[in-house]
């Protein structure tokens, strides 16, 4: 399977995000929804998160030039809130998966998706 399906089947197929991307550890986009464009500065943001939680908690996220407000920050997940809306910042061996949602979903729901593909890329070697 593509990166690019990952996103379109197993994220944006859930029906729960809105907009997703995943992201090399290394750098790089591998792939992202439709119009979902980050900077490379929210890149570098989001490939540092997990390594400096203290900084991820006190600055937020921002993706696509949008800040959210960091919930909890972890070694593998950063899940972060703005109004009504929120995202998820899942680490695997060698990407970061990026999901965005809204009303109706809510945080667990999402939680569920995006942790398991990361879990399922983790089994096999992502």
């Amino acid at each position: 399977m593509s990166w690019q399906a990952y996103v379109d089947t197993n994220l944006l197929g859930s029906n729960k995000i809105s907009k997703a991307a995943i992201l090399g550890q290394k750098g790089g986009v591998w792939a992202a929804s439709a119009g979902y464009t980050l900077s490379p500065q929210e890149q570098s943001a989001i490939l540092a998160a997990h390594t400096n939680p203290d900084a991820t908690q006190a600055n937020g996220i921002r993706l696509c030039n949008q800040k959210f407000f960091t919930l909890s920050v972890n070694a593998r997940s950063v899940y972060g809130k703005k109004s009504a809306e929120g995202c998820l910042l899942v680490k695997t061996k060698q990407a970061i998966l990026v999901a965005e949602y809204g009303p109706p979903n809510q945080h667990a729901e999402v939680a569920k998706v995006v942790e398991g593909l990361a879990d399922y890329l983790i089994s096999v070697g992502y």
